[in-house]
C-alpha cells in the first residue's frame, strides 16, 4: 500500500477557452480587442496620463506615438494567450482601457487576469470594478475554472491593495521571477477559487446596483466582500 498521501480526487471537466463573445454589464462592455476598431481611441485615452504612471509596472510602454502602440497591439495582444479585451464605458461612450486573461490552463481549470491598464477615465470608477466582476464571473460561471489568479510586482502597492479589495487572497511572493525594463521583479501572488465565488458574487452585485451611485456617479457604499 502506498504510504504517501495525495489530495482529494477531483471531478472536473476541462475548462473552456475565452471566446470572441462580448461580456456585457450595466456600465461596461468588454469586447475582444480589435486593432482597427479600438486602437486609436485607446491610445488617445492613454495619452491623458501625462506622467505615464499607468505604464510604470507594465513590461512595455509608454507609447507616445500611435504607430508604436498599434504595432505593439498587433504583435502582442491579438493572440489566444494572453486574450485581451477593450473596455467600453457606456456612460462615457468611449473605449477607456484594456485587460486580459493569461496563463490559461484549461486542463487544470486555472486562469489569470492581467495586463490591466485603465486610462485616467476609468480609474477609481464603477466601470473599473464592473470590468473585474465581469471577467471573474465569466472565468468561473461560463468557462468553468477552479482557480482565478492575480499577480503583480511586489513593489506595486496599489495593485496589491486592489487585489485584496476585489476579493483575492494573498498567497506569497515569488522572488526574482522576472526582469522587466532591466529591473528585477518579485511577484506577489493572489487567487480566488471556485468555492469562494458565490459569496463574492453577492457582494459585487450589491455594490454595482444603480442606487449605490449618486448623480456624479460616485459610490455611496464601498465594495464589501468579506
Amino acid at each position: 500500500m502506498n504510504k504517501f498521501k495525495l489530495g482529494p480526487k477531483v471531478k472536473f471537466k476541462i475548462a473552456k477557452l475565452p471566446s470572441k463573445k462580448k461580456l456585457i454589464g450595466d456600465y461596461t462592455i468588454l469586447e475582444p480587442l480589435n486593432l482597427k476598431k479600438h486602437s486609436k481611441e485607446l491610445h488617445l485615452n492613454y495619452l491623458k496620463d501625462k506622467k505615464n504612471i499607468i505604464w510604470t509596472y507594465l513590461p512595455y510602454g509608454p507609447f507616445k506615438i500611435y504607430k508604436s502602440f498599434r504595432n505593439w497591439i498587433k504583435i502582442f495582444c491579438l493572440n489566444k494567450d494572453p486574450f485581451f479585451y477593450a473596455i467600453y464605458s457606456k456612460r462615457l461612450k468611449q473605449y477607456c482601457g484594456m485587460a486580459s486573461y493569461l496563463r490559461i490552463k484549461p486542463n487544470h481549470g486555472s486562469i489569470e487576469v492581467g495586463h490591466i491598464n485603465y486610462s485616467p477615465l476609468l480609474q477609481n470608477s464603477a466601470e473599473g470594478t464592473e470590468t473585474m466582476y465581469l471577467m471573474m464571473k465569466n472565468a468561473f460561471e461560463n468557462l468553468g475554472n477552479r482557480r482565478y489568479e492575480w499577480k503583480c510586482n511586489n513593489l506595486n502597492s496599489s495593485s496589491k491593495k486592489a487585489a485584496l479589495r476585489l476579493g483575492f487572497k494573498f498567497e506569497g511572493v515569488f522572488r526574482q521571477m522576472f526582469i522587466f525594463k532591466g529591473r528585477n521583479r518579485d511577484s506577489a501572488w493572489f487567487s480566488i477559487i471556485d468555492k469562494e465565488w458565490g459569496k463574492l458574487r453577492i457582494g459585487y452585485r450589491k455594490f454595482l446596483k444603480k442606487n449605490n451611485f449618486n448623480k456624479e456617479f460616485r459610490q455611496i457604499k464601498k465594495l464589501r466582500l468579506n
